[in-house]
């Protein structure tokens, strides 16, 4: 009995040293070209649009371009019915003229009271006359004046009327504002324009086809990155696989909101010398913000991996058998104390300070240390002695798959992506950090 229930022992000893071992996938950090870049979704539109309109009411009698047609600066596009147009000119050719026969009667009647004003006058020196008729025909011929001063202005009032409308008759010919190419043409034959609270428009320009703009929304996450100066390259629905390229122009201020996210206008210009591009196409917008020719690069899917049973990122102490090293030098160097709360100049920065003009060694000494280039801190795992190691990286640009490491890590160092429990994803125990 006691040979049987030894050899039960051993079988099951032997069983649990055969039980199953994490195994962990690599990959190494490589030397290459990595870029960072800003997506966005923009439309395509002429860099100058015109909105031709009518400033009088009438109706359509003749149209002279239509879709697509390229027209002139000046050229007609449509008349309006031009009848009622003449005879309002008419009309007030015919007020000017009357107005201008009641200024010659007024200067008749003026000479004949100055006439008569003289006589009395004389006659009153010689006492043939009394004053109260002499001051009679000198008031007659004030009123005589002031009479000429009004037709006068009776005639500069005509004047404006005929004017008005011969300009109104001038307006009834609609006529291209720019040389370009009508983009749209809103009304027919026959149809009654109303300019009576705001111009109508009855044709849209675009000044140069070979030249468009991209107006393209940037998310208010990315908008920090983009600057005018910076190429651009964008693709559209209708030419599948052709890049087009472009520079941004300006960067705009005003804010808008697209299914609850907010997002700023970047104007792209582009050329477009074979008239590809059309007013109105939606286009996928890629700008290159950074650019590193030799960057050391290591996998976004080394940031994220975590062993299982590891705290979260910053809280120290991690599992999977890297406890030790990342309190010892891979998070932090400060030992145990990143337990109890992070670095102790951390701590120090929490707790308010007295004013004092003394000198702080502690921040001279940092000072006197050498910098470290500005990046995002992360942490990735190697493999030693079939442990994974935790090592405190710091971080660049990202194209998405690939970080610049700028350091920590040395050309040819393989980091832990992923183990046999994850099939190379994220585990619960590891949220993402950023953008890995």
């Amino acid at each position: 009995m006691r040979i049987l229930l030894a050899l039960l022992l051993a079988s099951a000893l032997a069983a649990c040293d055969r039980g199953p071992k994490t195994s962990f996938r690599t990959e190494p950090v490589t030397r290459g070209s990595i870029a960072e870049v800003v997506s966005a979704t923009g439309e395509v539109s002429a860099v100058v649009t015109v909105n031709v309109g009518s400033q009088v009411s009438g109706t359509v009698s003749r149209l002279y371009a239509d879709y697509n047609s390229l027209v002139k600066k000046g050229q007609v596009l449509a008349d309006l019915d031009p009848r009622l147009f003449d005879a309002a000119l008419a009309r007030a050719e015919a007020a000017l003229a009357a107005a201008d026969a009641d200024v010659e009667k007024a200067k008749a009647a003026l000479a004949e009271s100055t006439r008569a004003e003289g006589r009395m006058v004389e006659l009153g020196k010689k006492q043939l006359a009394s004053q109260a008729e002499v001051e009679t025909a000198q008031a007659a011929r004030q009123s005589d004046a002031a009479a000429l001063g009004a037709a006068k202005a009776r005639v500069l009032q005509a004047r404006a009327d005929r004017d008005t409308a011969k300009t109104n008759l001038e307006l009834a010919r609609i006529r291209s504002p720019i040389d370009g190419i009508v983009i749209s043409r809103s009304v027919d034959v026959g149809q009654t324009v109303a300019a009576a609270f705001q111009a109508p428009t009855l044709f849209l320009i675009a000044a140069d086809l070979s030249s468009m703009q991209v107006l393209a929304h940037v998310d208010e996450a990315d908008v920090g990155k983009v600057k005018p100066g910076m190429r651009a390259r964008f693709t559209v629905d209708a030419y599948p696989g052709q890049t087009f390229e472009g520079k941004i122009s300006d960067l705009r201020q005003a804010p808008s909101t697209i299914q609850n996210v907010v997002t700023y206008t970047a104007v792209i210009d582009a050329a477009n010398p074979r008239h590809e591009l059309r007013q109105g196409m939606t286009a996928q917008v890629s700008v290159t913000t950074s650019d590193r020719p030799d960057a050391l690069r290591v996998a976004n899917a080394a940031l994220r991996w975590r062993p299982q049973g590891d705290a979260a990122p910053g809280a120290g102490g991690g599992g999977g058998g890297a406890g030790g090293a990342e309190r010892r030098g891979g998070n932090g160097g400060q030992g145990g104390t990143h337990e109890r709360g992070g670095p102790p100049q951390a701590r120090a920065d929490a707790q308010p300070k007295a004013h004092t003009d003394a000198p702080d060694p502690a921040a001279e000494a940092a000072a006197q240390r050498p910098q470290r280039p500005a990046g995002r801190d992360g942490r990735v795992y190697k493999l030693e002695g079939g442990k994974p190691v935790a090592v405190r990286v710091s971080t660049g640009i990202s194209d998405g798959r690939l970080s610049e490491v700028l350091s920590g890590l040395a050309d040819g160092d393989q980091v832990i992506v992923g183990d046999s429990s994850s099939a190379g994803a994220a585990p619960a125990s590891g949220p993402r950090r950023g953008p890995f």
